[in-house]
C-alpha cells in the first residue's frame, strides 16, 4: 500500500539522500525542472534522467539516459511520466535497486505500484515530492564522509 501518512513521508524523505528524476526537464517552465531544482537547492542529490537531453547538465548534475547507467545507489526514483509509461520507470527503479519510487501528482498506476512493493520498494503515488518536502519541513541526511 502506498505511503500516505505524514510520518511515513517525512521518514522516507529524511532518510533519503539521492533522488533520480525520470522525466527531468531543462525547461524552467516545466514542473519537473522546478521540483528537481527545489530538491537540489535543499541538499538532496538530484540525478536527472531524460533520454532527450542525455549528456547535458541540469542543476549541476549530468543528465542520464536511463537509471541503469547511473551505477550508484538511488534512494528515491521520482517519476514524471504519464501513468501508462510509469510502469517502465518503476521497472527501471526495481532493476537499479532503488529503495523507493515516488509517482508525481496525477501519476497513478496501481499495477506498477504493486510491482514495486512486491520487489520491496516503498511507494508514494499521486503526490508532489516538492510540496510534501516543503510542507513537512524535511531535509536530507548529511552527506556521508569518505572512508
Amino acid at each position: 500500500m502506498p505511503l500516505t501518512s505524514d510520518q511515513d513521508l517525512a521518514a522516507l524523505l529524511a532518510n533519503s539522500r539521492t533522488i533520480a528524476v525520470i522525466g527531468a526537464s531543462d525547461r524552467p517552465d516545466r514542473p519537473s525542472y522546478g521540483v528537481a531544482k527545489y530538491m537540489a537547492d535543499r541538499g538532496w542529490r538530484v540525478l536527472p534522467v531524460n533520454p532527450q537531453i542525455t549528456g547535458e547538465h541540469l542543476h549541476g548534475e549530468y543528465v542520464w539516459h536511463d537509471l541503469g547507467q547511473i551505477g550508484e545507489p538511488i534512494d528515491i526514483v521520482n517519476i514524471f511520466r504519464r501513468p501508462a509509461a510509469a510502469g517502465e520507470a518503476v521497472d527501471q527503479a526495481i532493476a537499479a535497486g532503488a529503495k523507493a519510487v515516488w509517482l508525481q501528482l496525477g501519476v497513478i498506476n496501481e499495477e506498477a505500484a504493486a510491482r514495486a512493493e512486491a520487489a520491496g520498494l516503498q511507494v508514494v503515488m499521486d503526490r508532489c515530492i516538492r510540496i510534501d518536502a516543503a510542507r513537512l519541513r524535511v531535509s536530507p541526511p548529511p552527506p556521508s564522509s569518505p572512508e
